[in-house]
């Protein structure tokens, strides 16, 4: 008899845990949308800025400012290519960027249009980013017309800031350069 009794008290104790980690998951998802339009300036081409808040472009990953790539045997610009090509896209219309959640870096993840057309996939629809969870098909689009990227040879821009992270984090410590490469060599990378 007393066993049942304390079987029913936990899996009550456990339903009741389960409730309210349901609530605070659902008051966690009920985020307010945050809009921004107006005037933008573009970081490189997945980051815009407007009044002191940086803006990432969400399900896109665009070449970083510095990186470059190959196309027909010659170096070019990608990242800065990308960063032109989003002003462009910006330019032609003003612009409305909608997101609710934040990056780890607590950047602003948004949706941007500009008329009809949203920015985020016209981005990786010319090549200029690729897809990161959601463009696949616009990322399909653009390797068949060979367009921007993949007119030539990149490293993908999470590739890229990785390398860069581990050169930089590195410096001329050979110990730290070593352990490094044997954490690139085994897949492992620290977030």
């Amino acid at each position: 008899m007393m066993r049942s009794g304390r079987l029913f008290r936990d899996g009550v104790a456990t339903f009741a845990l389960l409730a309210i980690l349901a609530l605070l998951a659902l008051k966690m998802n009920n985020r307010p949308e945050i809009v921004q339009n107006g005037k933008f300036y573009v970081i490189d081409g997945d980051t815009l800025s407007t009044n002191g808040e940086r803006l990432r472009l969400k399900g896109i990953d665009a070449p970083e400012y510095r990186q470059r790539c190959r196309r027909d045997g010659a170096d070019w610009a990608c990242g800065e290519e990308a960063r032109r090509a989003l002003a462009t896209i910006i330019k032609t219309a003003a612009p409305e960027c909608r997101g609710q959640e934040r990056d780890r870096y607590g950047r602003l993840l948004v949706t941007c249009v500009a008329g009809d057309l949203d920015i985020n996939a016209a981005m990786v629809r010319r090549g200029m980013a690729v897809s990161y969870g959601g463009y696949s098909n616009e990322e399909r689009i653009a390797r068949q017309a060979k367009a921007g990227l993949w007119a030539g040879d990149f490293e993908r821009p999470s590739d890229y800031r990785r390398e860069e992270h581990t050169t930089h984090a590195d410096g001329n410590d050979p110990i730290a350069g070593l352990f490094g490469y044997l954490r690139q060599l085994v897949g492992w990378n620290a977030p």
